[in-house]
């Protein structure tokens, strides 16, 4: 059955250089293809920094832009696909100059430089956040690779169970989450993560930025959870670069064993998605 070694790259980066972060991309997907991986996964907007002000506007590009021709460049030459999050630019309306919306977007470039999947974060962190970028509309998005179906959420949107519950019963098998979780919140790195691998049966591979940036403190603590609740690998909280193994064979047995996606009563949960009416106080009908 297939798998897939996957590299979970935990880094500062190069906050506000493009060019620095490929030249750090570059590195580490050297030592990636070394150790036999066939994905390396970027944290949270990985091509810029995260914390980066004013830069985010100046730096934003479309999906097919210069950063993503450059990751191309980079994942063909060493054979292997890159994750990686950036501030994404919509393309201005034609016939106006309007600079377009920003995402906080991950995109997923395959081993041959072709862009497979490109995701916008749909739930926004603190003012930060809300003031530079746009909510991402489209809750569910895919890609298959070495055999596996792989979907991607950035940061907060792992902490939604409804979100990673989608990508489950969507048939996700690996779940890319680039993160820049900061302290201190170490109980999503730490505890959550595994706990919806778990509950959702599948792999997440979650990585964090480290360090410290602007006003934030990174806390690092990536890690590749798996179906059975168990942590296959482990970050410190300094720079690091994980590889663990999706096994496709274990995740099957997981899921075979584990019935909780069988034994959902989705009838009963229509007050997830619509408030219920009103109680009816106690007495006569």
């Amino acid at each position: 059955m297939p798998s897939l070694r996957t590299a979970l790259l935990q880094t500062a980066g190069r906050p506000g250089s493009v060019a620095g972060n490929l030249a750090v991309l570059d590195e580490a997907a050297g030592r990636a293809a070394e150790a036999g991986a066939g994905l390396l996964v970027c944290p949270e907007m990985f091509l810029t920094g995260y914390a980066i002000g004013d830069a985010v506007s100046r730096l934003a590009e479309p999906a097919g832009g210069p950063g993503a021709m450059a990751v191309a460049e980079i994942a063909g030459r060493h054979g292997l696909a890159v994750l990686y999050g950036y501030p994404e630019r919509d393309e201005a309306p034609e016939g106006t100059e309007d600079g377009g919306r920003i995402f906080n977007a991950a995109q997923l470039i395959g081993p041959d430089g072709a862009r497979l999947a490109n995701y916008r974060k749909t739930h926004l962190f603190g003012d930060f956040e809300r003031k530079w970028f746009t909510p991402g509309e489209r809750p569910v998005v895919q890609a298959e690779l070495a055999g596996l179906r792989l979907g991607v959420l950035i940061c907060y949107d792992v902490e939604f169970p409804e979100n990673v519950r989608a990508h489950a019963l969507a048939g996700t098998d690996l779940l890319l989450v680039p993160t820049a979780v900061m302290h201190p919140f170490q109980f999503v790195a730490e505890s959550l993560v595994p706990v919806r691998a778990f509950e959702n049966q599948m792999f997440v591979a979650y990585v964090n930025r480290t360090g410290e940036e602007g006003e934030f403190e990174f806390i690092g603590l990536s890690c590749l959870a798996g179906p059975d609740g168990a942590t296959r690998a482990r970050a410190g909280r300094g720079e690091e670069l994980l590889v663990g193994e999706v096994d496709q064979e274990l995740l099957s047995a997981s899921r075979e064993a584990n019935p909780y996606l069988r034994d959902r009563r989705p009838g009963l949960y229509a007050s997830l998605v619509r408030p219920p009416g009103p109680v009816r106080p106690p007495g006569p009908a």
